[in-house]
């Protein structure tokens, strides 16, 4: 059953929202809690769909997975029977390729479906393929999988053609019990691969360097349990701080990490916002209009990607002319047609959006069309005059947890309902007036 959001715009957001562990981190975390036949216990997890996904293709190969709760989660590696990862899901999530650099580190041999994810371009796998050769395995695609073994995997010096977080994790995985020592030079630095690498080291791995773009690996003999909660969602917390100055605020964004929110209270800050540091909390107000800015999408400490579509957003309701460069993915501005509709004033030309600002947008039926552009036309109809209704919010709650009940609960007014429920439509309307 298919559901979407209604959503009546023009409410400010206000209140305290507790963010959530980091998807991101928390999909390399999983894989390598089954390196160990000892048992791991993870907390903070995201409750979502990509880690839901992830864990019952986890149970597939045999290993055994407990739910504590929502959020935390039991994971012993000894049971599993299989190395071949063709359950059917694992094709819609891009992180089932950590399970390869994992299952191959551990065993050797591993054979994972080629992964999708969300359509916003092509991203190879070519550096994770090059990073597991380099180990002195064999790599071979065939009928749509990906299959590599080794008789032993040999440390190496791996230098990625392309700064990837994917294949930062996956050499990690792959390269933890290898023997001799492996270093992987232009590594990426994102928070989330500081988390799986301090993840690994609590296990008994020895790396050293995640966080800056050379990272060494010393390869041990075997991995142990551990316990270990996961960083809070940096895209999570940023959605957050843009939705709050997007409908004129005021909200106190908790458990979050300011220093991996910075590159975006910057820019906030630099367009007329109010952002407030605590150890472990950002506060965000506007109470006018904002102004324009210029922004490039780079790797961490950059601009992140996947807070891209939610600032556009902010910025088609600025005052004057802002431009947003996309160099991560080359399909990430499918939502400006959508914004569109609602009245935004967007040019895309190549990988620039040129931005000029309107004074307001009305609802309008709108289609996410991947996980972040979906979470800011969400922030879009917060802000819109009249109603909008959001589609295919599946894919929203990929990496969202609860996402309407957290805006409810700052004051938004917008319900999650079937999709074509006339009834339950014209309910909502009549309860908003």
């Amino acid at each position: 059953m298919e559901n979407q959001y209604i959503i009546k715009g023009g409410n400010p957001l206000h209140g305290e929202v507790v963010i959530g562990g980091a998807k991101n981190a928390a999909l390399g975390i999983l894989a390598a809690a089954i390196m160990t036949d000892e048992t791991v216990t993870i907390d903070n997890l995201p409750n979502v769909r990509d880690i839901n996904v992830l864990l019952t293709a986890i149970e597939s190969i045999g290993a055994t997975v407990k739910r504590l709760g929502p959020h935390e989660v039991q994971i012993n590696g000894s049971t599993i029977s299989d190395v071949t990862i063709d359950y059917d899901s694992i094709r819609k999530i891009r992180a089932s390729y950590y399970l390869l650099g994992a299952l191959l580190g551990k065993y050797k041999k591993a054979q994972v479906a080629l992964p999708g994810g969300c359509d916003i371009g092509s991203r190879p796998i070519d550096q994770h393929l090059k990073g597991f050769r380099a180990l002195g395995a064999t790599v071979n695609i065939e009928y749509g999988m990906i299959n590599t073994f080794a008789d032993a995997l040999m440390g190496n010096h791996i230098y990625l053609d392309v700064v990837s977080v994917g294949a930062t994790i996956n050499i990690m995985l792959a390269s933890c019990m290898a023997q001799g020592r492996t270093v992987i030079e232009n590594a990426a630095k994102e928070p989330h691969i500081v988390d799986v690498a301090n993840f690994l080291n609590s296990m008994g791995a020895n790396i050293k360097g995640a966080g800056t773009d050379k990272i060494r690996i010393d390869g041990v003999d075997r991995l142990h349990a551990s316990e270990y909660s996961i960083i809070p969602d940096q895209i999570e917390a940023g959605t957050f701080m843009v939705a709050a100055a997007a409908t004129k605020g005021d909200v106190l964004i908790r458990n979050v990490i300011p220093k991996h929110l910075e590159a975006i209270s910057v820019k906030l800050i630099e367009i007329g916002a109010k952002v407030e540091e605590f150890d472990d909390a950002v506060r965000v107000s506007a109470d006018d209009r904002l102004g324009h800015t210029q922004i490039k999408t780079l790797p961490y400490p950059g601009f992140p990607t996947d807070m891209q579509p939610q600032i556009a957003t902010l910025l088609a309701l600025s005052n004057g002319t802002s431009t947003v460069t996309e160099s991560i993915f080359e399909n990430r501005f499918k939502y400006v047609d959508e914004l569109a509709r609602m009245g935004a004033n967007i040019k895309v030309e190549g990988n620039v959006a040129i931005i000029e600002g309107v004074t307001g947008l009305t609802g309008a039926s709108i289609t996410a069309p991947d996980l972040r552009a979906g979470a800011a036309l969400v922030v879009a109809g917060l802000v819109a005059d009249g109603f909008t209704t959001v589609d295919s919010i599946h894919f929203i709650e990929r990496g969202y947890e609860d996402f309407d009940k957290k805006m409810t609960a700052l004051g938004a007014c917008m319900e999650k309902i079937p999709v074509d429920d006339e009834r339950e439509l014209q309910k909502f309307k009549m309860k908003v007036g």
